[in-house]
């Protein structure tokens, strides 16, 4: 390490206070540094992450950008009072969740974020579920820059460039202090959206291209000290699982004193730390200890504008310590003991010019829900007392919309779709479709998925699965699959083959030793509904796009929904049979 990167050696030191998760009530300078001091600099780094379209307060009155700013605002007049300087940074996925952000590109979300007076951004994966085209208008629209090192343009031919697409680092004067700060996306992005929105792009493994960075600052820059600004996940211990490495392995890769922190997103925790592992009791208004890792503060302010980290540091003789840090939870409630919802901490006033700036917006996506997107000739089938004892015209669709989705989007074809029944909320009556009857359907913002499995992996999930009454009855399709519900009971040790006779899936013959490609919700791959957890499975896929969203997409794609195409006697279904008799399901 040179001088000319870092002034000194900065030993990052530990934590020497924590505060409460409240804003101070009083005067008393956060940054720890003396009174008078002429050698201590304060700073404070404010940052948030994952806000996927919460623009707007959601219907309890929580989060939401109006509310952030009066919490950013009050920071900020803390901190200058008392002699310090702030920087307001997020960890990127902006992009969506919320229909009224999704429907206008969340355009009302870079706004707010120009309006609350965002420093810099880095570049989340969510950000390419559309076109680069609008990508490129949202940094236009922001006023400040997004940030991204490992991100590289590819030419005309396909070839890797030196060209990057986003800057990846800038550097910030605070508080007399330059900082630098560089940008990282997780490598996994083209994994988890549609190739042909990243198909000019190159995604470099971070641990590797911070290193090229760094030898771009120490060539171009002198700097008191680096964080890096990222959107990779925080994995306690580094432990990342099928996800590819994060902030800790990152953190973990450098020589200790090269990177002072990072701030992070993607996993969408709350980066509270008790030993090795996160603080399972972590409630809004707790205290909050950030992970330290090889020297470096690694932060992660949680989702949706839940809370707004606050980092006060100090920076004397070359030394910078973390004095306090406190995720300041923005409007959460929580039940009382009477099971009513009531607000954790004292209700924060939402700030009127966000309100102002921002209500158009959220009255246009109000307006947008209701606008017709499809029609269908008949009822599709949804009701709670049907779905989950039968396959019905709905259950299909949400099959198909799914497997056609990811065979659009991703590499795999899928052969078949499974949908559990619990997840299907409401049938959708015969006329007009709205995004809003699609909300009413898929109200949970689950995620589409998909795995590929062995015909001998598959053959023992749907054996599994096949079997399930209440919210677990699936929805399958297509397949050729006689199912034989009294297959356990009447042989206890019955093997999958016993219970599931599987003739084709998806039109082609069944074989133990082809594979498979199915879709499903990341619910019921998590172990929803009691499913079999998938979500370690090496082919395993989160695409992190909601059922919504592509449920909508499918219905725009197909206007005039004849219910004809989707009726359960057109095949494509199991048979469910009890004996010798054949049933709707395997429920009794």
């Amino acid at each position: 390490m040179t001088n000319k990167l870092i002034k000194g050696v900065v030993a990052t030191a530990v934590l020497a206070a924590l505060a409460g998760c409240n804003s101070s009530d009083n005067d008393t300078p956060q940054t720890g540094c003396e009174s008078g001091s002429d050698t201590c600099t304060g700073f404070t780094v404010i940052h948030t992450n994952d806000n996927h379209g919460r623009f707007w307060q959601n219907s309890d009155g929580e989060y939401g950008m109006a509310a952030r700013k009066t919490v950013i605002d009050q920071i900020r007049d803390e901190v200058e009072r008392s002699g310090g300087e702030t920087i307001l940074l997020s960890g990127g996925d902006i992009n969506t969740g919320v229909p009224e952000s999704d429907m206008q590109d969340a355009v009302p979300d870079f706004i707010g974020m120009s309006i609350l007076g965002y420093d810099a951004m880095a570049v989340g994966n969510h950000e390419f579920d559309n076109p680069l085209t609008t990508l490129d208008m949202q940094a236009n629209i922001a006023q400040f820059p997004m940030l991204a090192a490992n991100i590289y343009k590819k030419d005309i031919d396909g070839n890797i460039t030196e060209e990057r697409y986003f800057e990846p680092y800038r550097v910030f004067e605070v508080n007399g202090l330059q900082v630098a700060i560089i940008g990282f996306t997780t490598v996994d992005t083209p994994k988890v959206v549609s190739p042909d929105n990243v198909a000019s792009l190159y995604f470099t493994d971070p641990q590797d291209e911070i290193q090229t960075v760094l030898a771009e600052i120490e060539a171009n820059e002198t700097v008191d000290m680096v964080f890096a600004l990222t959107h990779m996940g925080h994995y306690a211990d580094g432990n990342h699982g099928t996800e590819a490495a994060g902030d800790v392995m990152l953190a973990r890769s450098l020589e200790q004193g090269k990177l002072q922190a990072i701030i992070g997103g993607h996993s969408q925790n709350p980066v509270c730390m008790e030993g090795d592992g996160y603080d399972e009791n972590f409630q809004p208004g707790d205290e909050c200890k950030p992970d330290i890792q090889n020297g470096t503060f690694i932060m992660q302010a949680h989702e949706w504008g839940k809370y707004v980290g606050r980092a006060d540091f100090e920076y004397q003789d070359g030394e910078l310590t973390l004095v306090s840090y406190n995720l300041i939870p923005i409007n959460l409630k929580v039940e009382d003991e009477n099971g009513d919802k009531v607000f954790a901490t004292e209700e924060i006033e939402q700030d009127q010019i966000v309100i102002d700036a921002l209500q158009h917006y959220q009255d246009i996506g109000q307006e947008l829900l209701d606008v017709v997107i499809s029609s269908t000739d008949g009822k599709l089938e949804g009701d709670r007392d049907v779905v989950r004892v039968e396959q019905t015209n709905l259950g299909q669709l949400l099959t198909r919309a799914y497997g056609d989705w990811v065979t659009e989007n991703f590499e795999p074809t899928v052969d078949f779709g499974v949908m559990n029944s619990g997840g299907i909320r409401a049938s959708i009556a015969a006329g007009d479709v709205s995004y809003r009857d699609v909300l009413t359907v898929q109200p949970f913002g689950n995620d589409v998925a998909f795995v590929t499995m062995s015909g001998t992996e598959v053959e023992s999930y749907l054996a599994n699965v096949a079997q399930k009454t209440g919210g677990g009855m699936p929805q399958l399709y297509p397949m050729d699959m006689i199912v034989r519900c009294d297959a356990v009971e009447i042989n206890p040790d019955a093997t999958p083959a016993d219970i599931v006779e599987i003739s084709s899936l998806g039109g082609r013959e069944f074989n133990l030793e082809s594979d498979y490609t199915f879709s499903l919700i990341n619910f019921s791959a998590s172990g929803g509904d009691d499913y079999p957890v998938i979500t370690g499975h090496a082919n395993y896929i989160d695409t992190q796009r909601s059922d919504a969203s592509v449920l909508r997409e499918y219905f725009e794609k197909n206007p005039s929904i004849e219910t004809a195409d989707y009726a359960p006697t057109n095949g494509g279904h199991p048979v469910f049979m009890r004996g010798n008799d054949v049933v709707k399901s395997c429920a009794k």
